[in-house]
């Protein structure tokens, strides 16, 4: 279910139980299109490509649905793969939004690619259906995560010198802004619960962090010495960025997001990581080829960067791809077994699928 009220005659602790993300690209499904990462850009692109039709013809609407080339809500996102946890599953999050289109448009809302505000989307479904689980993903557009990746890449191929240093002072200036709209964030979400009659103990908000889609230098299979990294792993970054990224960025979001949580006492999701041995251009994972199939257990578990879209939007890159959203959905699953208070890791199990995930406590 992508969006909508459902059954008219619900309310709080009455009809369908309904669970609900919001948020931005990483929890909508951008990339549930690709199962891996494949050098063959013609047909099924070796059995990774989901929108595949037949020929030479693909539809990106078999995985997004009425949201391709917008929200990006593929039949695997994380609320739709996260298993019978409710009745219904509603997908509000897009790709692209920041905290402004979640916020209600009485405060500060902004309505993104012809959608409301994602909180006055949520007053809708939650007068329609018993909501349980509301998970929220949001923040990184904030941030300038794509840009960050972007000006990362380039530093790489076109200017060779790092990003490391003045990409830190760009997240320095802004991060206590993005942490406050955050916080304000679930704040939207409360408001609008209570508003529908619900009250804060009767359902739980789930509030996380972002797992690193690209490797540390010394666990990348290919050398940063030539364009390998471009031309065939999709993951132009230098070793010293690539750190940086992995051991610092990523870390730096997930404490805030932690703070945050803490400070309004939701639950915390903590997926920094999650994709750990399964990044782009990871060692313990491959490419996929006729030799080696798609498959959860050996494939990437993100999109590379395919800046020429030879194989589909740029937009999808550096994402959680099928195999990555099975994983998140099943570490929401996961969490929503777990009592509502505390928060929590999700790790995935080397060479097994999205049944490998499992809980630590929250770094």
């Amino acid at each position: 279910m992508a969006g909508g009220a459902g059954p008219s005659a619900a309310s709080p602790g009455n009809g369908p139980t309904a669970v609900v993300s919001m948020g931005d690209s990483y929890i909508s499904g951008e990339a549930g299109r690709w199962k891996g990462n494949s050098l063959t850009n013609s047909g099924n692109r070796t059995g990774t490509d989901r929108a595949w039709t037949g020929g030479s013809a693909y539809d990106p609407g078999k995985v997004y649905g009425t949201t391709a080339g917008g929200c990006h809500r593929s039949d695997s996102a994380e609320v739709r793969s996260a298993g019978p946890i409710a009745d219904v599953a509603v997908n509000l999050a897009c790709s692209g939004a920041t905290s402004q289109n979640v916020f209600r448009a009485s405060h500060g809302g902004v309505a993104f690619k012809g959608e409301a505000p994602q909180a006055d989307q949520l007053a809708a479904v939650a007068a329609g259906n018993d909501v349980r689980i509301i998970a929220l993903s949001i923040g990184g557009n904030d941030l300038g995560f794509a840009e960050i990746i972007k000006n990362c890449a380039y530093d790489f191929i076109i200017w060779n010198s790092y990003c490391h240093d003045d990409q830190q002072y760009a997240v320095d200036q802004k991060i206590d802004q993005v942490m406050a709209n955050v916080g304000k964030s679930v704040d939207e979400v409360r408001a609008v619960m209570r508003a529908a009659g619900y009250a804060d103990t009767s359902y739980r908000i789930v509030l996380q962090s972002y797992p690193s889609p690209i490797p540390r230098g010394a666990e990348n299979r290919y050398t940063q010495s030539d364009w390998s990294r471009l031309n065939t792993g999709g993951c132009p970054f230098w070793n010293r960025d690539s750190d940086w990224a992995r051991d610092s960025l990523v870390p730096q979001i997930a404490n805030r997001v932690k703070a945050v949580a803490a400070a309004k006492g939701v639950q915390f999701l903590d997926l920094r990581d999650m994709l750990q041995g399964r990044e782009v251009c990871a060692k313990a994972s491959r490419l996929v080829t006729t030799a080696a199939p798609a498959s959860a257990k050996t494939s990437e578990w993100a999109r590379w960067i395919d800046s020429s879209e030879t194989q589909g939007p740029v937009q999808e890159s550096m994402h959680p791809n099928h195999f990555g959203q099975l994983a998140a959905g099943r570490c929401l699953a996961l969490v929503v077994a777990q009592p509502a208070s505390g928060g929590f890791g999700c790790k995935n199990t080397a060479g097994a699928d999205q049944t490998g995930m499992r809980l630590v406590p929250a770094p």
